[in-house]
């Protein structure tokens, strides 16, 4: 556990903005664009899946997922986007809470990042949640919603991304299903998402973000290489068997003894 050396300014700006922040695991994730996603403990199975492969959609796309690590939502967003994803916990680093997410927290601490106000021998408590919350919703860009009954925790949350004029994004249900983001939607204060990947798409082009395959082919000197479109010859002396492996991966072809990108 470490000290954050300076309070990023988008988190000075915050109602109670934290006088000092500990951390365990990489820092360098607060530097990335950051979407919050919360929900219940308690949670459909639609949600779960729902939560889960938007969070992996979005940590490909180069989001950092942002969310609290309580079991239900948080959890489920955690593990979709690991090792992009930060915790902000209601406790200090020193103690594990809650006991049942431990194995995924532990990893997060050394893989993916964990945030706290408190330095030692602190734990949770139900206003500590409160101020987790207002830290979850300064660190992010924007706001996923994945279920939220009438005054919960999260409808909390949603009110205080609201007041910091976050941009909020909902999982859509049927009625009487997830009362509050249906209200909201209803309100017009927020947006439903219906396509997850157009959805990933649309944030990343308004972010300048690229998939994590796109920025693997621009530094793989293999596909460099193939940019030319070489002989098969001059591929084969270069990378050896390498040709056969991309091949069968279908990243490259081999038309007339040239090699194209595919």
């Amino acid at each position: 556990m470490n000290r954050v050396p300076e309070i990023p300014i988008y988190l000075r700006e915050v109602k109670r903005a934290p006088k000092e922040l500990f951390y365990s695991g990489n820092l360098e994730l607060l530097d990335s664009p950051k979407v919050a996603i919360v929900g219940g403990r308690r949670i459909s199975q639609y949600t779960r899946n729902t939560v889960y492969n938007l969070s992996k959609l979005l940590s490909k796309r180069g989001f950092v997922v942002v969310s609290g690590g309580a079991i239900g939502t948080d959890i489920i967003a955690h593990r979709g986007a690991f090792p992009n994803t930060i915790s902000v916990m209601a406790n200090s680093l020193d103690i594990i809470y809650p006991k049942t997410n431990k194995d995924l927290i532990l990893e997060m601490e050394k893989e993916a990042l964990l945030l706290s106000e408190y330095e030692k021998n602190v734990p949770a408590h139900p206003k500590r949640f409160v101020h987790r919350n207002r830290l979850m919703v300064g660190l992010a860009d924007f706001i996923i919603i994945g279920e939220a009954d009438l005054k919960s925790g999260t409808a909390q949350t949603m009110r205080i991304a609201k007041e910091e004029g976050k941009e909020l994004f909902f999982l859509p249900h049927r009625l009487g299903e997830s009362e509050e983001t249906n209200r909201y939607l209803e309100l017009g204060l927020g947006k439903a998402i219906y396509n997850l990947d157009s959805f990933v798409d649309n944030m990343a082009t308004l972010y300048g973000l690229e998939s994590v395959e796109e920025k693997s082919k621009e530094i793989d000197p293999f596909l460099q290489f193939c940019k030319n479109s070489p002989t098969y010859e001059e591929l084969f002396q270069k990378f050896g068997d390498k040709v056969f492996e991309y091949e069968l991966d279908g990243k490259i072809a081999i038309r007339d003894g040239r090699v194209y990108l595919e």
